[in-house]
């Protein structure tokens, strides 16, 4: 006796069978038609085994189980002598996915979004998984304003029940905004509020910023920016009623109309505190309140008050405190009181500190970082400064830091540090370029992160036409457990400035050798001292100043310099390389030694750097640095060692090292005294916001040179020169690249100017 049960017929099997089955008892199962899968795999998706009785009943299940698994697009049951055997078809297995025609994703990230549809390679291929792929891509392109994509699908069947699928993508042209419009704004002007907007109608910079594209995430961050804008600005109630894209037939202009309320704008009337004042008293808790009966509302000076109040629940152990400032509304008045509700919560301790991610880096180099202790009360300034710490180390491209409950307790929590690492040894043969300097040869072998243990040794050669350098250093950071630096180097200097036209003449060779040592003395500052030993040899030509050549005669063209270094240094940026926020400062003395065959000189340097966010994308530096040098026991300030300014690091527009005095010639011979100043605005590379490597800025320099002057070549040699212009830094990955524009604001007779500057490649 045969029985088939279709499977095109699985609807109506709970209601009835294809065909009537006499109940039967199973003698066996045997399984026909599979290809890839197991005849395991079959069997443990089966309902019934040998000795079950079979009925309609039992057949319907079966068959829904078999293709409830999605392996088979065809499933038959046929009896034959009390023997099941069950006939599938299986559906084909995805053997390849191509994606063409696609410029604006890369097929990676498209790849990736596909697994989350289900279509991957090596899987089984499901054509409702092919469908949800196609749409997904087209809102891809949607999302960025692309409303005119075309995706074509094509499945090709290959041998071995395969199949290929491919993708032909037509991204066509971004839809243009061609008009922004905000409806229900009094308090503004509608142009103020689009200017706020980055979304923006085409103009000049539009091929660069691609801001006239519309995409959803823009348009979200854009409403969030005005919402925050009237929050900020006292309009307590304001709200964002709707939002309409519209789009033209031809799918090539887009309008925008965003719908507001703005409503009235209120003013604090009355702030209240609440919580229990055995934790925080409600004294202490207004000073961190910044808000202010009489202020007009603002919803960032509201945050950044229960923010303050929050972190200093948590440097007491609260880790989960919860701070709320609940409004009382005089609508009528316009007025607005505040109470902050503080609930502390329990006190929390850390358990246990965890570290992934380093798979070259050894726990103890983040450990010993780190401020925040396992089993001690959370503290929330330290688990900031611990990250900040862990990020200054510059191994590591995230520092990623959660503070998760412990499960099945109330009063732990772990700390779990996240970090992915990045390369920090390099080898490296290649040439930079100094526009004061000329071709720059390089060779380096350099390691920040040796063996993983945070030590850093460097072997490098640099070359250019004023100076060479060889040379070999060696430090770690932790040479004492209380964090004691020690490090060591060894150089070979050469100067050669009879090319420059820039600096007086004269060519010196120097072989040193040191020992130096930091004690930090707090989280943020450093003593540092250290002792070198050199030796110069000098060379002088036919055109050198008479000052050099009177040094040479008095104390010979070969010296001999001990010297002992002292310095102090204060470092408070949120970022070594991306800095926003904090402060440097370092002071800096070079003492010859009063040895008596050595250079009896000091040379005395500090510098102020200031970093301000003034906003999301634009942070202000304000840098300022003083040099004095001199000699002692009758013996001057040897003339290679003066100070120099002008160009990139100092006034940029100047030629480099040209300011302050000048020989007969009109050649820079240096001076005793140096003093620069700089301001300077950084932000984003426009189109390139997220691009952390790339950084623009406007600048203001200024800067001077003072020492003696033999002849009076130029009246107004000395004196402060000003310059101003734009900058471009990026971290590429030939090395650190400078370019700057300066224009000169005060230039005097005999200045050298160079306007454009630029540095290519990392220099020693």
């Amino acid at each position: 006796m045969k029985l088939r049960i279709l499977a095109g017929l699985i609807p109506l099997l709970y209601a009835t069978s294809a065909a009537a089955i006499e109940t039967f008892t199973i003698k066996d199962i045997r399984v026909e038609g599979i290809q890839r899968t197991e005849a395991g795999t079959v069997f443990s998706y089966l309902p019934v085994k040998v000795g079950d009785k079979m009925n309609d009943e039992v057949a319907a299940s079966t068959i829904h189980a078999l293709f409830a698994t999605g392996f088979f697009k065809d499933v038959r049951l046929e009896v034959e002598q009390g023997v099941l055997v069950v006939l599938v078809r299986e559906r084909p297995a995805v053997a390849s996915i191509e994606i063409n025609g696609v410029k604006s994703f890369s097929k990676d990230q498209l790849r990736d979004n596909l697994k989350y549809v289900g279509l991957v390679q090596g899987r089984i291929f499901d054509r409702s998984a092919l469908d949800k792929a196609e749409q997904q891509l087209k809102r891809e392109y949607v999302a960025r304003g692309k409303y005119s994509v075309s995706v074509k699908t094509t499945v090709t069947e290959l041998e071995r029940n395969r199949v290929a699928i491919v993708f032909d993508v037509s991204e066509g042209e971004a839809s243009k905004i061609r008009q922004i419009n905000i409806i229900g704004v009094h308090a503004y002007s509608e142009s103020d509020l689009q200017d706020m907007m980055k979304l923006s109608t085409p103009d000049w910079m539009s091929w660069l910023s691609k801001n006239d594209q519309y995409s959803k995430q823009k348009l979200a961050a854009d409403l969030e920016t005005l919402r925050s804008f009237y929050l900020d600005a006292g309009y307590l109630e304001f709200t964002i009623d709707s939002t309409q894209v519209s789009i033209t037939p031809d799918k090539k202009n887009v309008y925008l109309t965003i719908n507001v309320t703005e409503g009235p704008k209120y003013t604090v009337s009355g702030i209240k505190v609440a919580g229990p004042e055995k934790i925080l008293s409600h004294a202490e808790m207004r000073k961190l309140i910044s808000v202010k009966v009489g202020d007009t509302f603002s919803r960032k000076a509201l945050t950044e008050s229960t923010k303050r109040i929050g972190d200093r629940l948590g440097d007491d152990g609260y880790a989960f405190a919860n701070v709320n400032a609940v409004p009382e509304l005089d609508k009528v008045k316009h007025l607005v009181t505040f109470t902050f509700m503080m609930d502390p919560g329990q006190r929390i301790y850390v358990r246990r500190i965890n570290i992934a991610g380093n798979t070259k880096t050894s726990d103890e180099v983040i450990r010993r970082e780190f401020r925040q202790m396992e089993g001690a009360w959370f503290d929330t300034s330290k688990v900031q400064k611990s990250k900040q710490r862990v990020d200054r180390l510059n191994f590591f491209n995230e520092v990623n830091i959660e503070t998760p409950a412990v499960g099945g307790t109330s009063d732990q929590l772990d700390v779990n540090v996240g970090v992915k690492e990045k390369s920090t040894g390099s080898f490296s043969v290649g040439a930079g370029v100094n526009s004061g300097e000329g071709l720059v040869l390089s060779a380096a072998i350099t390691q920040a992160n040796l063996f993983g243990s945070g030590n850093y040794l460097s072997t490098q050669i640099n070359t250019s036409r004023v100076n060479q350098v060889y040379a070999v250093s060696y430090s770690n950071p932790y040479y004492t457990d209380d964090g004691v630096s020690r490090g060591f180097n060894v150089y070979k200097r050469n100067v050669d400035t009879r090319s420059t036209n820039v600096v007086s003449p004269y060519t010196s060779s120097t072989y040193g050798a040191g020992v130096n040592f930091g004690v930090p003395t707090s989280e943020d500052d450093t003593i540092h001292y250290g002792f070198t030993l050199e030796s110069t040899k000098i060379g002088l030509t036919a055109n050198s100043p008479q000052r050099y050549i009177d040094y040479v005669n008095t104390f010979g063209n070969s010296t001999n310099n001990y010297m002992g270094t002292v310095g102090w240094s204060r470092d408070s940026r949120n970022s070594a390389i991306y800095t926003t926020d904090g402060t440097v400062q370092r002071a800096f003395a070079e003492v010859g030694l009063p040895v008596s065959n050595g250079l009896h000189y000091y040379k005395l340097t500090y510098q102020y750097q200031w970093f301000d966010p003034i906003s999301q994308d634009y942070t202000l530096m304000l840098n300022g640095e003083a040099g004095l040098g001199g000699g002692y026991s009758g013996k001057p300030l040897p003339f290679f060692k003066t100070f120099y300014a002008g160009g990139e690091g100092s006034v940029r527009g100047y030629d480099s090292n040209s300011l302050g005095p000048v020989d007969s010639t009109g050649l820079s011979t240096g001076g005793n005294k140096r003093i620069v100043g700089n301001a300077e605005v950084m932000f984003p590379m426009p189109g390139m916001s997220k691009e952390k490597s790339v950084r623009m800025s406007a600048f203001v320099d200024a800067g001077a040179i003072y020492g003696p002057i033999v002849q009076n070549v130029y009246p107004n040699v000395m004196g402060l020169r000003y310059s101003a212009g734009l900058a471009i830094a990026w971290l590429s990955p030939a090395g650190p690249l400078k370019l700057s524009m300066g224009f000169p604001l005060n230039k005097k007779p005999g200045d050298k100017l160079q306007k454009f500057q630029f540095t290519l490649g990392s220099l020693f």
